[in-house]
């Protein structure tokens, strides 16, 4: 299992700034590990400081439940597979858009997290941290990398 790094977490970092000055936005941005655990965060200048909290909810929560936020909003609405999820865990887990989970070799190995933005945007910043990801999984010549950017709406409890 390739396992993110502060190296790398670093890198991707960058990528989700570089995305998110180019859509004219001030973002924080946060990366967790396979665990869930914070590597690295960045805030931009003039980015809010509420979102602090909410990337992070963001990260933890993409990799925590192995899917992308944007995912679990539509699922947790009234009516859905996962309806009143944002309560648990002390309502740690983030149903806002911006938050997905990185993969390697068919496994967990982390996830970002972003805020600063419309929904639609901080999964665009997001989207360039994967990619990004799997570019660097790539050179380093891993045989599978992915990340579940689409829509998996399938959720089980």
């Amino acid at each position: 299992m390739v396992k993110l790094t502060l190296a790398i977490a670093k890198q991707l970092l960058a990528a989700a700034e570089q995305k998110a000055r180019e859509l004219g936005l001030s973002c924080d941005i946060a990366i967790v590990d396979e665990g869930a655990n914070l590597i690295a965060f960045h805030r931009m200048d003039n980015a809010r400081i509420a979102d602090i909290e909410v990337s992070m909810g963001k990260a933890w929560t993409s990799a925590a439940l192995q899917m992308p936020t944007d995912n679990l909003a539509r699922i947790a609405q009234p009516g859905g597979d996962a309806y009143g999820i944002n309560t648990t865990h002390q309502g740690k887990i983030t149903i806002l858009g911006g938050g997905i989970p990185f993969a390697a070799e068919g496994k967990t190995a982390g996830g970002i997290g972003v805020s600063g933005g419309t929904g639609s945007q901080d999964i665009e910043v997001a989207n360039a941290a994967v990619q990004a990801f799997v570019s660097i999984q790539q050179a380093g010549a891993v045989a599978f990398v992915s990340a579940r950017i689409g829509s998996n709406d399938s959720f089980r409890i």
